[in-house]
């Protein structure tokens, strides 16, 4: 009866308790659900398409709460209902989607819109192996290679940071542009 008393202590004693199973299996960075083959769409209070996210394979990992798609397309519309598209063959975002990461031929294309002072404004791409949206700031940020495309005007980088909201673009290393004259009036 001892030796059976003291098998039980042991073995109670070396199992792991509750918190010890739920911490290893947090731990494990595994998707806890996926989609393939899908299409979100988000609209605003007056139904107009306010975005849209479209790829091949969608994974949520619980560990990191942030998503994973693969061939993905994402369209967005701003407050005047300007058009921005990216597209990339993989990315990465946090929970909110305020942040997004494009890896692999990776490119974010602003349709040509009019300015609010009635100016047209060209077509303009950023295309790289990885770019990083921060959405709620407007800003698109790259420590890569990148090529900056607006209109006929082309211009090359080591790395940039672009804020829309400010209109501003800042591209370091090694620079490089090609202007072609505008049209004269």
């Amino acid at each position: 009866m001892g030796a059976l008393a003291m098998a039980s202590y042991l073995l109670v004693r070396s199992t792991p308790s509750q918190s010890e199973v739920v911490a290893s299996a947090v731990a494990q960075h595994q998707p806890d659900y996926f989609m393939r083959e899908f299409a979100v769409k988000t609209f605003d209070a007056q139904g107009q398409l306010k975005s849209e996210v479209k790829g091949r394979e969608m994974r949520h990992y619980p560990d990191t709460d942030t998503l994973e798609i693969d061939q993905v397309v994402i369209r967005s519309f701003d407050e005047q209902g300007h058009l921005t598209t990216a597209t990339a063959r993989q990315a990465l975002t946090n929970a909110d989607a305020s942040e997004v990461t494009l890896i692999g031929d990776a490119r974010v294309l602003r349709a040509a819109t009019v300015s609010p002072a009635g100016k047209p404004q060209p077509a303009m791409s950023f295309q790289g192996e990885q770019l990083h949206a921060l959405v709620d700031t407007e800003r698109v940020r790259s420590d890569q290679p990148v090529t900056l495309t607006r209109g006929q005007d082309q211009f090359t980088a080591d790395s940039m940071d672009y804020d829309n909201q400010q209109q501003v673009i800042e591209m370091q290393g090694r620079v490089r542009g090609v202007l072609f004259p505008g049209n004269k009036p």
